[in-house]
């Protein structure tokens, strides 16, 4: 089943109210079994947070974050099969965003291996930029590069996307202890790397026996 070559502008404008939750899942299992106005429909529901989850992990800025989007909801739709309904397909669908947009990364870095990936030009529009907060964002995005994967979704999601532990748990499959556990880790290596650059420790503003 082909996906509609322009999804990635439907993120920023959807065409269809998004659906609650039981509606939404009885929309995914249509679309699953082959009904392509379903299909579409879900699409658009799904296609704002798709949107917002590839930009978070790679950067609005980014020169490949449309491809990420555009394979993310493919990816989504092959997938359907698989949705066991036990959340929003929303949820579902940015969870294999945060996926996509952190394996397309880190081709993307293995490709330009010289790149500053210091250097973030997100949100640039005319206002002033907040150079602490720019490099928060890449630090963060590079840990995701070399996070196992379980702890890279786990933190894009709580930290980047603003997921709850349930949340997440929800659409990982993952105990909720499980998921602490992952982001715990996820949370050390952050430290670990922030403390090894003092300017990022400011930067973070992180003091002695502070918890980033």
């Amino acid at each position: 089943m082909s996906v509609p070559t322009r999804l990635a502008s439907v993120g920023a404008r959807p065409a269809v109210a998004p659906a609650g939750r039981e509606e939404a899942v009885q929309l995914a299992r249509r679309a699953a079994a082959g009904d392509a106005v379903a299909t579409r429909e879900l699409l658009e529901n799904v296609a704002p947070r798709v949107v917002r989850a590839a930009r978070a992990v790679m950067g609005g800025a980014h020169p490949e974050v449309e491809d990420a989007v555009q394979l993310s909801l493919i990816g989504f739709i092959q997938s359907l099969p698989n949705f066991r309904g036990e959340c929003n397909p929303s949820l579902f669908a940015a969870r294999i965003a945060v996926r996509t947009a952190t394996a397309v990364r880190r081709r993307s870095r293995a490709r330009h291996v010289g790149r500053d990936s210091s250097v973030e030009v997100d949100e640039l529009e005319g206002h002033r930029v907040d150079h602490a907060a720019t490099r928060r964002r890449a630090v963060v995005r590079a840990l995701l590069d070399d996070l196992p994967e379980e702890q890279s979704e786990a933190l894009a999601l709580r930290f980047m996307l603003g997921w709850s532990l349930l949340e997440i748990s929800e659409t990982s499959g993952a105990p909720v202890n499980t998921v602490r556990s992952r982001l715990r880790l996820a949370k050390e290596a952050l430290r670990r790397r922030i403390e090894a650059d003092p300017a990022l420790a400011e930067d973070f503003g992180l003091k002695e026996d502070d918890e980033p």
